[in-house]
């Protein structure tokens, strides 16, 4: 009795998995057959992917300007202006390099012309989002990439991007080379000056 319940079971068992089998093999037409009628497939071709939100009928001059305050690094953009449309995805790279015998850190603060212009103006990926470590005559190039929104007021054709890298406190304090002689002198001085008054 226990021997037939149970092959009741197993055949029950291995018909089901049989009906689960074909079934996952009928997904893959029907699954095709409904990306056809909706248009999904037109979104997964490549040529496809593109952003909508370009304003191609408005183009903004970007400037791009770089300076250091106080800091011996030399630090310029790669070139020193841009045609964008608004909504278009855009990268730039800056040269920086650290002219210096020893390993500095530093802090790029940005500001944009008009000042209005700053709201609309993107930055998905920039070395300014962090301090940078560059070690001695270290040179880098470093991207920036950035959208202007399209709802830039209509009265702006060119935007001014500034960057000025400061130094920051933790970097390696430079090597000393002086001659010893003279490093000594002060203290060959102060022992005289003692004696003399001894």
């Amino acid at each position: 009795m226990i021997f037939n319940e149970n092959q009741t079971i197993l055949k029950k068992l291995t018909v089901f998995t049989a009906v689960m089998f074909a079934f996952g093999f009928a997904l893959v037409p029907i699954y095709q057959k409904i990306c056809e009628v909706t248009g999904v497939n037109d979104f997964m071709r490549p040529e496809a992917v593109k952003n909508t939100q370009v304003d191609k009928s408005r183009t903004i001059k970007v400037e791009f300007d770089a300076n250091t305050r106080n800091l011996p690094w030399n630090f310029r953009p790669e070139v020193t202006s841009i045609n964008v449309h608004p909504g278009e995805l855009t990268t730039v790279v800056y040269e920086v390099s650290n002219t210096t015998a020893r390993d500095m850190i530093g802090q790029a603060i940005p500001s944009y012309g008009p000042s209005q212009a700053a709201e609309h103006f993107k930055k998905l990926e920039c070395f300014c989002f962090a301090k940078q470590t560059f070690l001695a005559n270290e040179k880098r190039l470093m991207p920036v990439v950035f959208v202007v929104d399209s709802n830039l007021p209509k009265d702006i054709n060119t935007i001014t991007l500034s960057y000025s890298f400061f130094e920051m406190p933790g970097g390696v304090p430079a090597v000393n080379t002086a001659p010893a002689g003279k490093l000594d002198s002060p203290k060959t001085s102060a022992a005289t000056l003692d004696k003399s008054e001894s």
